[in-house]
């Protein structure tokens, strides 16, 4: 299936042969401490810098109504991002992974977002529209 928007990763997640725990890591963009001159022109007009981890969390599809509800959920705790990386973890035997078989995965996709390991999750902007990072 093709994903094109944050709508169809939950329509893939729900049809899944096995039922599926959603991973999220929200990142907001940082300038590295020795960017150069030309790095931080380039910042200050929205481009460049580096994506860093500032708040996870794993959810059932069903709790999730959409991305709007999702932004919005994010929002009330305070902590500002720009992108949110967003991946799948599915069950075995019919059986939905709860958060505590969430909680290594989850912290693996916060280790390779970190490391700029992106390739293998959906981004998405603060408005939900997809986006494809180099």
């Amino acid at each position: 299936m093709q994903i094109a928007s944050f709508d169809d990763f939950l329509n893939a997640a729900s049809q899944q042969p096995e039922p599926q725990r959603l991973l999220f890591v929200f990142t907001r963009a940082e300038l590295p401490a020795d960017a150069t001159a030309e790095e931080k022109a380039r910042f200050e007009r929205g481009e460049g810098g580096a994506l860093a981890p500032v708040m996870c969390v794993d959810k059932l599809p069903a709790e999730v109504a959409g991305f709007a509800a999702l932004r919005d959920e994010s929002h009330r705790t305070g902590q500002p991002w720009d992108v949110v990386f967003a991946a799948a973890l599915g069950g075995h035997g019919g059986r939905v992974p709860d958060s505590q078989a969430a909680t290594a995965p989850l912290e693996r996709m916060v280790e390779m977002v970190k490391h700029g390991h992106i390739g293998q999750f959906l981004a998405f902007g603060r408005e939900g529209d997809i986006l494809q990072l180099n």
